[in-house]
């Protein structure tokens, strides 16, 4: 497994594609969700991408500074292949994004939107449950922080 951590401006064309890719893979297909997953947060994100053989984009994440989408800056677009699921993968995928916010904004306040099948998983990685359940997208979501 390979992580690369990349501004919006140093990712390539084929590297946006398989972002955007697997993103509809899971987040739009697998989900049967219609949303708009070009929310034009992405030009001003980091991006954590975890390849396995330079050929195969396994995981991914967007780090996003505070003041964009909350106060506190964000993680967002959290998503593991289906084919890579059940190994670790998500655990370090959100170590990895967690120490970029950590590196980029110097800080551990983080906030995100996060399914809300995904508490206990995230509650390992720090986060607390800050609302109630609410639709987004039509998906029950609750709001979480770390601080």
């Amino acid at each position: 497994m390979k992580t690369e951590i990349k501004s919006f401006q140093e990712l390539s064309a084929t590297e946006l594609y398989h972002i955007l890719d697997l993103r509809n893979q899971v987040f739009v297909v697998e989900q049967n969700c219609a949303y708009l997953d070009t929310d034009g947060c992405d030009q001003a994100a980091t991006h954590v991408l975890i390849w396995n053989n330079d050929e195969v984009l396994v995981a991914y994440a967007r780090v996003i500074a505070p003041g964009v989408k909350y106060k506190s800056s964000s993680i967002g677009r959290v998503v593991v292949h289906a084919s890579y699921r059940a190994k670790n993968i998500g655990h370090l995928l959100m170590k990895t994004a967690v120490q970029t916010v950590f590196d980029l904004y110097k800080t551990g306040h983080i906030t995100i939107s996060a399914q809300a099948h995904l508490q206990k998983f995230y509650n390992q990685h720090g986060f607390v449950t800050s609302s109630e359940v609410y639709l987004e997208d039509n998906i029950p979501h609750v709001q979480m922080v770390r601080t």
